[in-house]
């Protein structure tokens, strides 16, 4: 049962993963109203008699998104019952879900009626919450083997500074990513870093949401960098915290290297997708290191209300 549900669980995160390249792909190519202002058919037909690529991306998109919202239903309920004693899981098996529905209720809106770029800009923004919560459930499933050292983590204050405030300002970043492409604003500064070769500020509306992804970006490295440099130094020996900084460094440079190729290239489709790859693998990581973080509070609760001694930690961590 255990294996089975290890399985499960990888393959529902991959498949959410294809929900938010799939999110991307669409809005890339412009084919949001592929199947018309019809949902969930195609122009009012379950066999469309007119078949465009725009149409047969939507569509697939359509499809990929309801058997990922199956697959999810099946996780929450499965994991519920198997690990419901787990702290975390039942709160993460209802995000799962709730916000994949929520995120398809968004996009059928604006199909029908029609929503503003900014409007529009969340619905990615609710995609990755759901895919997250699903990245969680899979992870508590593989902890149950006891091969992470998490049940243990104790986390000073800084560090619980960083992780909190960097995966609240990433949603962020990933907004502001998202209005990029929902106001078809990726070319409108065509240089990079700058705006343009001859002036370095934006002077009209898209330059400037395009310009203010970019110093957000600039940014979230900037922070991730130094949370890294702090994990290396003083968290060797726990593992989880360590590669975890590591390992969101990594995501977020290939982020800004693959956000660059995207102007270079002029919006090279690959590209533009593994940009969403990144940023969604990104936020997966970061939010595992809040569930860490959450955990140790709880865990230093409960040592303070029964007077247990702490783990020892460097007097580094203490400060």
């Amino acid at each position: 049962m255990q294996r089975s549900l290890k399985w499960f669980a990888s393959a529902t995160t991959l498949a959410m993963l294809f929900v938010l390249i799939g999110g991307a792909l669409v809005t890339k190519t412009g084919s949001g109203m592929g199947c018309g202002r019809s949902w969930p058919l195609c122009h009012g037909q379950f066999i469309p008699s007119q078949i465009t690529p725009e149409l047969v991306i939507e569509l697939s998109h359509r499809l990929v998104s309801g058997l990922a919202g199956i697959m999810v239903l099946v996780l929450s309920v499965w994991t519920w019952r198997a690990i419901g004693h787990i702290r975390e899981t039942k709160f993460l098996a209802i995000v799962s879900f709730v916000f994949l529905v929520l995120q398809g209720l968004i996009g059928a809106a604006a199909v029908v009626w029609g929503q503003s770029d900014f409007v529009l800009a969340l619905h990615f923004g609710i995609s990755l919450i759901s895919f997250a919560a699903v990245f969680l459930l899979t992870l508590l499933i593989f902890e149950i083997d006891k091969k992470f050292d998490a049940e243990s983590l104790v986390l000073d204050r800084k560090m619980k500074f960083h992780i909190y405030g960097v995966i609240t300002y990433s949603y962020i970043v990933v907004y502001t990513g998202a209005l990029v492409r929902h106001m078809q604003a990726s070319l409108a500064c065509p240089s990079w870093p700058i705006c343009a070769k001859a002036r370095i500020m934006p002077v009209q509306l898209h330059e400037w949401v395009q310009m203010g992804h970019r110093l957000a970006a600039a940014l979230i490295i900037v922070w991730i960098s130094v949370a890294t440099i702090q994990a290396v130094k003083y968290y060797k020996q726990q593992r989880v915290v360590y590669w975890g900084w590591i390992i969101s460094l990594i995501l977020v440079l290939l982020q800004m290297i693959t956000g660059a190729l995207i102007v270079l290239t002029q919006l090279n489709l690959y590209i533009a997708l593994a940009h969403a790859f990144f940023i969604s693998c990104l936020f997966g990581v970061l939010s595992y290191l809040m569930m860490l973080a959450l955990r140790s509070n709880h865990h230093q609760q409960q040592v303070k209300e029964t007077n247990e001694p702490t783990k020892s930690v460097p007097s580094i961590l203490l400060k």
